[in-house]
């Protein structure tokens, strides 16, 4: 990497790795250097590959009190990075450019308190980070539980959930969070005892039960199908376009 490039990226060196499923796996990364960002935004990563420099922009993990970042990938066999990063063991390292960017934050402004997060797969990375960022603030007396988070999540099977027993474990522990993990191939799944069906099926199902409407702010993360889905369901229940936020991945 030439001269003039080393001044936006940092040189983050992978320190470990968990593969989840067979094309799902986390890694966290130690950035060598201060990364300030917002719980819910990205980090660009990139490698030098033989043809040219390439990078995609990944969801943070990891809260942003944690001293390393953690991100967690589908591989996409076409696609131009994660084949890539599949590689990448511990030791190795990434390109990271140093500034985060992204504004699908939590919205603590608007006066809504009740957050529907939605998502799918590795789509729930930048909702790990609103959760473990809150529970911080809950467990140090700076966050009271007054903002509330319904957290939908789904995949084809479970040993598709990277963070299942992690976001169970705070559901369970905090009065602020309802955690719904569902999936849509149980018949592959023999063993799943819990919710069923597409994320985008079950939606008016839990939107009714928490009694989620124009009250709360959507957020959106993971397959375009299921973005563009959800938001007609939610439309049709009352949600504005200022009550939405999305972020698609693989477009």
């Amino acid at each position: 990497m030439s001269g003039s490039n080393t001044d936006k990226f940092h040189r983050a060196i992978i320190t470990k790795r968990v593969d989840i499923a067979p094309e799902l796996w986390m890694i966290r990364v130690q950035p060598n250097a201060e990364f300030k960002f917002l719980p819910g935004q990205y980090a660009t990563l990139g490698l030098e590959a033989p043809d040219k420099h390439r990078e995609r922009p990944y969801s943070i993990v990891s809260a942003p009190h944690e001293n390393e970042l953690e991100f967690f990938f589908e591989l996409v066999p076409p696609g131009d990075l994660t084949p890539l990063l599949y590689r990448l063991q511990p030791g190795d390292e990434v390109f990271m450019r140093k500034v985060p960017k992204g504004r699908f934050v939590l919205d603590t402004q608007s006066g809504r308190t009740n957050h529907l997060l939605v998502c799918t797969v590795t789509g729930v990375a930048p909702f790990v980070s609103f959760v473990r960022t809150l529970y911080r603030g809950w467990k140090e007396g700076r966050f009271a539980g007054e903002h509330k988070l319904f957290l939908l999540n789904g995949a084809s099977r479970s040993w598709e959930f990277g963070y299942l027993e992690e976001l169970q474990k705070f559901a369970q522990e905090v009065p602020w969070l309802e955690y719904v993990p569902t999936v849509s191939r149980p018949w592959e799944d023999h063993k799943w005892k819990g919710e069923t069906g597409r994320v985008d099926d079950i939606l008016r199902k839990y939107t009714d039960k928490w009694g989620l409407g124009p009250n709360a702010i959507a957020y959106l993360c993971g397959h375009p199908s299921m973005v563009e889905n959800s938001k007609g369901i939610l439309h049709r229940i009352g949600f504005t376009k200022e009550g939405l936020k999305e972020e698609i991945y693989w477009v």
